[in-house]
């Protein structure tokens, strides 16, 4: 009980006749703002998410305990914390977590991944078909954005350095094919650690749904990063380019010089040893058959979970999927099929004698401790959405802002707020931490739900715009690992790329997050059909501000555009 402030006396009739009187503690109101203020901001000046997450915990339940920074600091850890990690639906999506994590550690080792890359290569005979080709493969690798970047980055270089693509178009290529795409894959990483928040959410809200489908269902509105891909392969088809990218290809193209002279790129012989193991045979069904697996069996895992006892009357078989999908356990699903595809990954390494029993479980705990630090921030932010929630945040804000802040507008707010984070704290996990918390509760009172088009395309900007700063960003981990797998200054990486993000974001937020909002009874169609508008504006900006390159040396005065 809270012993702040004396104003506020609750009376009640026992049955008995007796009148029950309790004082209640009334904490100001903007105080509620405090914890999510708290951790953004220090996340913004740090760039420790770990303590800014824990940081927002301690003060939100520091304010609800009269203000003992003591006992709020102990009950955030005995209380908050442990209650999170002891519910049985968040130790379930650790434990996947943990899994997938070591899946992955086990088809990088056994050269599957690397055997996937290596066939594609065969086909960049090209300068376009060598583009399209890295992107292609940055499509396949969609489940985690490191072993996306270490693997397409490494593989390719070589290929595209001998057709004269310059590394500063290697490592956008990587980059728009890592974190966009592992941000709508079917089954990533990204979507794991989303899903597990928005799942948080659900459970404090009380509401009875699969968060599985609800990410589903906003695929389809994460306008940055399916436009990101659209615009790599769209650059490429169309062998246009403008600003720093311009000048970089040009050069490589007249040349040869991949990188610019004075260049300073990164390199690093041990990750590109972990992600294209020596002397093994670079097998691609040993990484295509786990993935299927997963894919597979979390399909069979959903199916079991969510089978009713019986369907509604004349239920066609669209009604009977729904009716699954909205009430199966995907966590349960997700986890039976990444030890089940684990399991099935090693054994093929030990019939083929790849790798033996302790090198595949090595492989398998290399792979899994990659995941610790995304575990770590998934538990503070479960407690700091349970502390928001506690101290009412979200009805705070609705309060206060319901009368100047149109709900229209709230997708393409959400997008540029977390697109400013991402990109000045340079991680989009840390983003989603914040931001779905604070986020989900405020878009379920504004729309009444989370089956509502508005709630999707707003939890989805959310995404994207996290995907967006995890793009741009110098310091993201993957803007720096695209750059060290495809030999490129990093510098140089973020100053070419960054024109072709702000193009694609802005055009995002143009045709896709305001209209979507804007549009009085939009649609799931409605959703769709915008990306008419938006490919539709990128193709023109190609087409008038790009230049269009040869795809063999000219001499400088002869290039299209002087």
């Amino acid at each position: 009980m809270m012993h702040l402030s004396k104003d506020a006396l609750i009376e009640a009739s026992s049955s008995d006749g007796l009148i029950l009187k309790k004082e209640l503690s009334v904490i100001p109101g903007w105080l509620s703002l405090l914890p999510p203020l708290l951790a953004i901001i220090l996340a913004l000046l740090t760039k420790e998410m770990l303590i800014s997450l824990f940081s927002g915990i301690w003060v939100g339940v520091t304010i609800m305990l009269s203000y003992n920074p003591v006992n709020g600091f102990l009950h955030s850890l005995d209380g908050y914390i442990v209650d999170t990690v002891a519910n049985s639906g968040h130790a379930t999506i650790l434990m996947f977590t943990f899994g997938f994590g070591g899946l992955v550690g086990i088809i990088q080792k056994n050269g599957g991944l690397a055997g996937v890359v290596a066939i594609a290569a065969r086909y960049a005979k090209t300068r376009v078909r060598g583009q399209v080709t890295t992107a292609a493969m940055g499509l396949f690798i969609f489940f985690d954005d490191y072993a996306n970047s270490l693997l397409v980055g490494n593989t390719m270089r070589p290929f595209t350095d001998k057709l004269r693509i310059s590394r500063e178009k290697l490592s956008y290529i990587v980059d728009s094919t890592a974190a966009p795409v592992a941000s709508v894959g079917l089954i990533s990483t990204w979507i794991v650690f989303a899903m597990s928040l928005l799942d948080g959410q659900l459970q404090v809200l009380d509401i009875h749904t699969n968060a599985y489908l609800i990410f589903l269902l906003s695929i389809p509105f994460s306008y940055y990063a399916i436009l990101a891909i659209i615009f790599v392969f769209m650059n490429a088809l169309m062998k246009r380019e403008f600003g720093p990218m311009l000048i970089a290809e040009r050069r490589a193209i007249n040349s040869g010089a991949v990188l610019r002279p004075g260049a300073n790129p990164l390199s690093d012989d041990s990750l590109l040893k972990s992600a294209i193991p020596e002397n093994i045979p670079h097998r691609w069904y040993n990484a295509v058959i786990p993935v299927l697996i997963v894919i597979f069996m979390t399909m069979l895992g959903m199916v079991i979970t969510g089978m009713p006892d019986s369907f509604p009357e004349n239920s066609g078989l669209l009604q009977k999927i729904l009716v699954i999908m909205d009430s199966t356990n995907s966590s349960q699903a997700l986890l039976w099929a990444s030890y089940i595809a684990a399991v099935i990954a090693i054994l093929m390494a030990l019939s083929q004698k790849l790798l033996s029993l302790k090198k595949s479980l090595e492989a398998w705990f290399e792979g899994a401790r990659t995941m610790l630090l995304a575990t770590i921030i998934l538990v503070l932010a479960w407690s700091l959405g349970s502390v928001c929630t506690d101290i009412h945040t979200a009805d705070f804000i609705v309060h206060h802002t319901r009368d100047f802040i149109s709900p229209a507008f709230l997708p393409a707010i959400t997008f540029i707020i977390a697109a400013l984070i991402s990109f000045a704290t340079g991680t989009s996990y840390g983003t989603m931490s914040i931001l779905i918390p604070l986020i989900v509760p405020l878009a379920v009172q504004l729309f009444g739900g989370v089956h509502e088009v508005m709630f999707w395309a707003t939890f989805s900007g959310i995404i994207s715009g996290a995907t967006f700063g995890d793009h741009c960003s110098p310091i993201s981990d993957t803007t720096i690992l695209s750059s060290l797998a495809s030999g490129a200054d990093n510098v140089d990486h973020v100053q070419t790329q960054l024109p072709y993000a702000l193009v694609v974001g802005g055009t995002a937020v143009l045709f896709g997050f305001l209209p979507i909002g804007m549009i009085s009874g939009a649609t799931y169609l409605t959703g769709i059909l915008l990306y008419i508008l938006s490919i539709s504006a990128l193709y023109l900006i190609l087409r008038y501000f790009g230049t269009l390159l040869p795809e063999h040396a000219l001499p400088a005065e002869e290039y299209p555009g002087n």
